[in-house]
């Protein structure tokens, strides 16, 4: 087993998240913890980086909603929302140095995203429906 995935593995079970999905072969873990809102959370570990990556809802080809995303990003500590391959997703994103990362900075990354959802859960939730604010 390829020891940043295990560092990411261990750091992942240390922080109390359940791991839903593993493949040591292609290093993802796909892990849950309900209470921050992680649900599918996929982490790839792909030296000399990790990537955490939790799919949040579609989208419509909204340049309003784009926009607004955009400025959101400005507020996010860690990571940023993204697009997917096809524009269609909106995704939570963020790439971090595995030869450099400790558990308060992987901690910090999911936790960024709890709070993310929280202050702006009702933006989300009218963006995933397509509907104007």
């Amino acid at each position: 087993m390829d020891e940043h995935y295990s560092l990411v593995k261990n750091y992942i079970i240390e922080l109390g998240h359940s791991i839903t999905y593993e493949s040591q072969i292609d290093n993802l873990l796909v892990i849950e913890n309900e209470d921050i809102g992680v649900k599918n959370m996929v982490i790839g570990v792909a030296s000399p980086i990790v990537i955490v990556e939790q799919y949040l809802f579609d989208v419509r080809d909204d340049p309003d909603v784009f926009k607004k995303l955009l400025i959101k990003n400005r507020d996010i500590v860690f990571g940023a929302f993204v697009l997917d391959e096809t524009g269609e997703k909106v995704i939570y994103r963020n790439t971090l140095q595995v030869d450099t990362l400790d558990l308060k900075e992987l901690e910090s990354t999911l936790n960024a995203l709890g709070l993310l959802l929280s202050e702006y859960s009702s933006e989300l939730l009218a963006f995933s429906k397509n509907t104007k604010m």
